[in-house]
């Protein structure tokens, strides 16, 4: 107890022992004084009225002059008072805290007991095997953490943030000396040199490594929260987020990856994690995993029923009508974590499988089915295997019902060899959808009404995620919308869409007439698909021209062509947003 009653009775309390551990001023270091001699008078709660007044005097009001000192201790952590959240302290203003009451923080009180904060560590030995040496890496975690919660909950001058940098110093320099004193190989330290990871990419890497031992779903995986782990000001966080975007290191790698999903704000955020190769290189040292994933673009070349679609745009980039983008949201948030977790605990669907959805697309050509499809792929990060159903009755003569449950049969086949779980998309599934044949029917409806009941079959017990795509949800039979749980219309565009389509999908390099009106040419009752195609077949007369301009009449010319042709083409169809 020497340094309790060391700076209680310091007259020069700038001369006493744990003035340089304080961090703080001389009027400030009083007020710290002043409540300790209170506190070990018997004295816990203290109005900061008093004690200002006590220290320097009622004459004049002069005290108030020293309400900000108190917001100062409370922000760096000596005082605390309970109606305040060190959260919310920044929001106080100095005069709210004139006649409330005040104690000493435990950090403080230990300060006074033992005179320093410093860390001492055990002597030097080796690692005696790697789960020792991850156990001081998260640790090393822990230490980012509370630096990270400290910058973003009370104030970077706090001297917590001074305290724990410290500490967390002296760790990686123990850590450091322990490795080199440790003959055996430690599979992660080696895995660091390896890749040769920076102190930023290792502790991003050893953050989501910490979060797969403690299995939580805490949202340290999110991307910015791992950006606030390793910043120390806003100009770290602009630079750090490319250790965390597309050609980083950590993603070309293959080190980590990320899976998108809906925010509670309604934009998509990405949550991190280690990728299975790699995390069971490091949790299981000692398995040498002699099967490896076969990828989905190597087997896709042994059959000549699919074809691997690696989608290119997002959701994000596709126009939607609001009720289509809307309902595309809420399939989406199926892989949010609280919700599989839900309705894992409901009993609805099993933890580890991922998005149990069967989807119809319908809606006229050119309306973006297919796009969207493709689209909504790469937003939920999966491939997609197509199949067009059109095929279905020319693939093999008087087969048409065995290639039906060869299309289901091939594409489990190739889930399970991957260990992926690719969607399904169904493309001109009108004739698998359309109403059954009644009554006495030729040879040709009777086939036709078998290969529907298989595939009826297959659809009730799909697992995963199938999209079909159909141009009249009215030709469909009931028995097989019953099975779709989700039926959603692509609709024509309205004329504001119609402008968006026709302002993107322009050339942005190209010359144009004077008075060039995007308005007019909006007025004509186009798709989308139909815009692009005008656009391109526009575009290959223009360019052969001497002086390549795009004029209104050109465009009308074509427009002209295409509505009357009545011609349609959903695959060349797609609008994306710039």
């Amino acid at each position: 107890m020497e340094v309790i009653k060391e700076f209680i009775n310091c007259e020069d309390v700038e001369k006493s022992k744990i003035f340089e551990s304080l961090k703080c001023s001389k009027d400030e270091a009083k007020i710290l004084q002043t409540i300790a001699k209170r506190f070990v008078e018997g004295r816990e709660e203290n109005y900061v009225i008093e004690v200002l007044q006590e220290i320097f005097g009622n004459q004049e009001y002069k005290y108030l002059d020293f309400l900000a000192d108190v917001k100062t201790l409370l922000e760096l952590g000596w005082i605390q008072h309970q109606s305040f959240n060190p959260i919310k302290v920044a929001d106080v203003t100095p005069l709210e805290l004139l006649n409330t009451t005040i104690s000493p923080t435990p950090s403080f009180l230990k300060l006074l007991q033992e005179g320093s904060f410093e860390v001492e560590l055990p002597d030097i030995k080796p690692y005696s095997d790697h789960l020792e040496y991850l156990q001081d890496q998260f640790f090393r975690i822990e230490l980012y953490q509370k630096m990270s919660a400290i910058r973003q909950n009370v104030h970077e001058h706090s001297l917590g943030i001074d305290r724990l940098h410290n500490k967390l110093k002296l760790l990686e320099k123990r850590i450091d000396e322990r490795v080199k004193e440790t003959k055996e190989v430690l599979v992660l330290d080696k895995f660091f040199k390896q890749k040769k990871l920076n102190n930023q990419e290792q502790v991003i890497f050893l953050a989501l490594l910490r979060e797969e031992y403690s299995a939580t779903d805490a949202s340290l995986r999110e991307m910015n929260n791992l950006i606030d782990l390793i910043s120390f000001d806003e100009y770290e966080r602009i630079k750090n987020r490319s250790l965390l975007e597309e050609g980083s290191k950590l993603l070309n790698e293959g080190i980590i990856d990320y899976e998108e999903m809906l925010n509670p704000f309604g934009g998509i955020s990405r949550a991190f994690y280690i990728v299975d190769d790699v995390l069971q290189s490091i949790i299981h040292p000692q398995k040498n995993k002699k099967v490896r994933r076969l990828k989905l673009n190597a087997l896709i070349e042994e059959q000549d029923i699919f074809e691997l679609v690696e989608p290119t745009t997002s959701l994000e980039d596709v126009v939607l009508n609001p009720e289509t983008e809307k309902t595309l949201k809420n399939l989406m948030k199926q892989v949010d974590k609280d919700v599989i977790n839900r309705l894992a605990k409901w009993g609805i669907k099993d933890k580890k499988t991922g998005i149990d959805a069967r989807i119809i697309f319908y809606g006229a050509p050119g309306t973006g089915k297919t796009l969207t499809a493709y689209s909504l792929a790469k937003s939920l990060k999966k491939q997609i295997l197509s199949f067009d159903c059109s095929k279905i009755l020319s693939m093999y003569v008087g087969e048409s019902e065995k290639n039906v449950r060869k299309i289901f049969d091939t594409y489990y086949d190739l889930s399970r060899k991957t260990k992926t779980e690719p969607i399904l998309l169904l493309n001109e599934a009108d004739q698998f959808l359309s109403q059954r044949s009644s009554g006495v029917a030729s040879s040709a409806d009777q086939m036709h009404n078998q290969m529907q009941n298989i595939f009826l079959e297959q659809i009730e017990n799909f697992k995963g995620m199938l999209i079909a795509t159909t141009n009249l949800l009215e030709n469909i039979d009931k028995a097989f919308s019953r099975r779709f749980n989700y039926k959603i219309e692509f609709k024509r565009p309205d004329f504001t869409q119609r402008i968006r389509l026709w302002e993107m999908m322009l050339p942005k390099e190209a010359d144009y007439e004077d008075g060039f009106d995007v308005e007019k040419l909006a007025k004509y009752d186009l798709t989308g698909g139909q815009i692009n195609l005008v656009i391109k077949n526009t575009a290959y007369k223009v360019a052969v021209r001497d002086e390549a301009v795009f004029y209104m009449k050109d465009f009308v010319e074509e427009i002209k062509k295409e509505k009357n042709a009545d011609f349609d083409s959903e695959k060349s169809m797609g609008f994306l947003k710039d």
